[in-house]
């Protein structure tokens, strides 16, 4: 795995587990409904998480990026579907967002060559 890929989800994961550790509950709840929105309901997983990732982009969340980026690569979303919707986020965002579409462009080949 990619060391981007392998550091990303390591500090992601060691930083949830100390955050909900601290049993907090209005921060518990508020990961379980980031959880349960990107379920498929009306829309499926897979439009959610490009949802997701084009709202992160415009809010210019490089974690959030991150994460949606990977979800979509391991729900099978091609690099092409990706870079539509990046590019709507560059739209939307305007010229801003550009070092964030670096950015993800950078993990989307980190997911790519991990194997």
């Amino acid at each position: 795995m990619s060391d981007l890929v392998k550091d990303f989800n390591a500090y992601r994961a060691k930083m949830n587990d100390k955050i909900l550790a601290d049993n907090n509950k209005i921060i518990k709840r508020i990961f379980n409904l980031d959880t349960n929105a990107f379920q498929a309901g009306a829309l499926d997983v897979k439009t959610k998480e490009l949802l997701g990732l084009v709202a992160s982009t415009v809010l210019r969340c490089d974690d959030c990026v991150r994460y949606h980026l990977e979800t979509c690569y391991n729900e099978g979303i091609t690099k092409e579907e990706v870079g539509e919707a990046l590019s709507i986020a560059t739209l939307v965002g305007g010229t801003i967002v550009i070092p964030h579409l670096r950015r993800a462009y950078e993990y989307w080949e980190a997911l790519e060559n991990q194997n």
